[in-house]
């Protein structure tokens, strides 16, 4: 064999560019991509660099011979041309790999046969003995491509795909190749970056692929140093001592790389996928060297160092229903790289090329890759505010709830806020209650980290209205006035509240969002009060949840439950988790934030459910643990305590449950009405019989009249926690809601 190999690298659609410029790195000749892989001449040397170096290619192969094939008999004359004498021991053992492509033979598996046939019949005619068949590790990989009937077969010296580093045992949902992820930290100019001391970060981190490939990148680690076979290991052409040699001086290479490298930090929501990354990080050599949490996407916030690499490979939404909530989970990562990551890259993988301009930064170059048969873009990223988009993104007004938020206040025209000297007596009445509470809340809220809170709840019989405070946004509602009252009276009373309000927050009266609030019953409770379609972030303990101010009459979450929500967040640590009556997912969040293994959401309204679906995404939720179920809940309640009661299999219960119910409905799509006072004690029945026996149900109502019937639920532990439930903002109200936690 000539000292000079003509030789070929594959590589998966799309990397052909990549694997060139490593090949020409590595001081090839005639380097040509093609399509699949790059063709190239080098010494056997620099055949074995290849195999140990490549992050791109899948596989060397050392082509032995090229000739027609337009029959299986031309195949099988052709391959038997070949001295297989010269590669391969008649005791040793063989597997075939066979493409074809616009050729006669079409047959993959009929291709293989005839190619190992011809192979095993050389050495029966010689040696009166052949080599076995072995899929696994064999002695000598054959490669055989037929394309147009031109039949090429190779010797693999891989032996096996070269994305398989040997570090990854466990994967998580759709794992992330090996070589795919060197592709995405390239296209990044991750060495670059690492050379300058920038962080590398994956919020999303999964198995921790990217950060291992990152971290061996960045210290100069031979990819597959840890593979303990290759193709040419038992091929008779094969110099160990070359090989002995280029793994020597890659171990040296990576000794001295680990002393400098950069910090690398990877989080994900799931416990299971952290408990994956730090075994593959261990497996990788790299234990003490990356950095990996569990931690929600909306807990990313501002990193130590100033620049850095932010890259992730989001869910790809393909199963039915899951695109709505991707989309709000791109968006939310374009809010957290221009919130907290200015002057740093990032990269984005994304399966669907729309959904990169949910993230409302202009992408300086996009890529086009394969994860699989998957055609994905790659989004390179300088988050720089001169790449930012200078637009917010609007609703449909057509739709019921849109994708829509905005991070900026109403946009309504500008309007000087009311000076108190110009309150009237009354109002300047009401201003005085307003800024004792505001005295009074401001310090608790800073303490507690509170954003959002109510100011104001009917303190003054004259003035009965609701303040509540979103961030920087004022919610007011104005509760309907007694028939007794005089309208124009109310009226004026309200205006001077308004005014009062304006006065004492400093904020323009155009940008009070305002609404009268009356009793809902029925379907009422789900209709709209206007089409704007504006969605806001609003921050809750760890959660970023999205509220609506104009639409419907409550914002999408109630305030009032901010301290049971604080109790399933620190409950829900591998729970089965039962959202019942969800209404925007609110309290799904704070358990999936909590640790839950898994949630179940269920509402009626389709509206609510897609909105409880955003809030999870927003919060780095998008994954087969987290379930939505539109029904009619006490129907549906009691269906599944009937399963599980029925079931002859032990079938899994949950472990924690959350059961909120309205206070009456008749929605159109209810087989029956729904009474809470009537039918309380039905509905927790149903839901004890969902539960485990360890397991605790949060049952809670906003009725004040309502009674708990304790004599039919005498066999149960049940505690009342109303007050303790009570946020301090509440206090001045006491009857806001009821609450009890449930055992057996």
């Amino acid at each position: 064999m000539s000292d000079l190999l003509s030789l070929f690298a594959t590589s998966p659609k799309g990397m052909e560019p990549l694997l060139a410029d490593e090949l020409n790195a590595l001081g090839l000749s005639e380097v040509k991509p093609t399509r699949a892989g790059v063709s190239f001449q080098g010494t056997l040397r620099q055949a074995y660099q290849v195999c140990l170096w490549s992050r791109i290619a899948n596989r060397v192969l050392l082509p032995l011979a090229t000739f027609p094939a337009p029959d299986a008999d031309a195949l099988y004359e052709g391959v038997l041309d070949i001295d297989w004498t010269e590669h391969l021991d008649p005791a040793g053992s063989i597997a075939v790999d066979f493409t074809s492509l616009h050729s006669a033979i079409t047959h993959t598996h009929f291709g293989a046969l005839r190619v190992k046939d011809a192979i095993v019949d050389q050495f029966r005619n010689r040696y009166n003995t052949r080599p076995n068949v072995a899929l696994d590790q064999p002695d000598l990989r054959i490669n055989a491509y037929l394309h147009q009937d031109t039949a090429t077969i190779s010797l693999d010296l891989s032996g096996d795909s070269l994305h398989r580093r040997g570090y990854r045992e466990t994967g998580v949902t759709a794992p992330l190749k090996e070589n795919l992820a060197a592709a995405l930290l390239a296209r990044s100019k991750w060495q670059d970056i690492a050379q300058a001391g920038g962080m590398l970060l994956d919020p999303m981190c999964g198995s921790g692929t990217l950060l291992i490939e990152g971290a061996w990148i960045a210290g100069d680690i031979a990819p597959a140093l840890l593979r303990n076979y290759f193709g040419f290991s038992r091929w008779l052409q094969h110099v160990p001592k070359v090989w002995k040699d280029l793994t020597a001086e890659a171990e040296e290479r990576k000794q001295m790389g680990l002393q400098k490298l950069p910090p690398i930090v990877g989080y994900d929501a799931d416990a299971t996928a952290i408990r994956v990354a730090i075994r593959n990080i261990e497996k990788a050599g790299l234990h003490g060297k990356i950095h990996v949490e569990r931690r929600a996407l909306a807990q990313t916030t501002d990193p130590q160092q100033t620049t850095g690499l932010f890259i992730v490979n989001p869910p790809y939404g393909e199963r039915l229903g899951e695109l709505e909530s991707i989309r709000q989970l791109f968006s939310f990562l374009g809010s957290t790289l221009r919130n907290h990551f200015v002057g740093w890259h990032a990269g984005v993988l994304s399966g669907n090329a729309e959904l990169g301009k949910q993230i409302g930064i202009r992408a300086e170059k996009i890529y086009t890759l394969y994860n699989g048969a998957i055609e994905c873009k790659f989004l390179r990223f300088q988050v720089t505010p001169d790449w930012f988009m200078r637009y917010t993104q609007t609703a449909d007004a057509s739709a019921p709830a849109s994708n829509a938020w905005t991070h900026a206040s109403p946009a309504r025209p500008a309007k000087q806020f009311t000076a108190l000297e110009d309150l009237s007596d009354n109002a300047r009445m009401f201003a005085n209650r307003l800024q004792k509470n505001i005295k009074q809340l401001s310090p608790w809220a800073k303490r507690e980290n509170i954003h959002c809170y109510r100011l104001y709840d009917a303190d003054m019989p004259e003035y009965a209205i609701a303040v509540d405070k979103y961030e920087q946004w004022i919610h007011i509602q104005e509760y309907a006035p007694p028939k007794s009252i005089d309208p124009q009276k109310a009226e004026a009373r309200f205006q001077e509240a308004l005014q009062a309000c304006s006065a004492v927050l400093q904020i323009p009266l155009a940008d009070l969002f305002v609404k009268v609030r009356r009793q809902q019953k029925g379907r009422a409770q789900y209709e709209k009060f206007d089409e704007a379609g504006k969605f806001y972030e609003v921050h809750e303990g760890k959660a970023v949840l999205l509220v609506n101010f104009t639409d419907y009459l409550d914002t999408g979450l109630f305030l009032d439950h901010r301290t049971t929500r604080q109790w399933l967040y620190e409950m829900a640590q591998g729970k089965r988790f039962l959202n019942l009556f969800a209404y925007t997912g609110s309290a799904t969040v704070h358990a999936a934030l909590g640790g839950a293994s898994t949630t179940t959401t269920v509402d009626m309204s389709h509206v609510y459910l897609n909105w409880a679906k955003r809030n999870l995404a927003r919060n780095g939720f998008s994954d087969h643990r987290h379930h939505f179920v539109q029904a009619d809940c006490f129907t549906w309640l009691e269906e599944e305590a009937q399963r599980l009661v029925s079931s002859p299999y032990r079938l899994p219960r949950y472990d924690l449950i959350f059961l909120d119910p309205p206070t009456f409905s008749n929605s159109k799509r209810m087989e029956n009405t729904l009474d809470v006072q009537r039918d309380h004690v039905a509905l927790i029945r149903a839901a004890m019989h969902c539960l485990t026996r360890q397991g605790l149900l949060i049952f809670s109502t906003n009725y004040q009249k309502f009674k708990l019937d304790m004599d039919a639920l005498a066999d149960l532990q049940i505690e009342d926690v109303s007050t303790a439930s009570l946020p301090f903002d509440y206090a001045r109200n006491p009857k806001i809601h009821q609450c009890w936690k449930i055992r057996f």
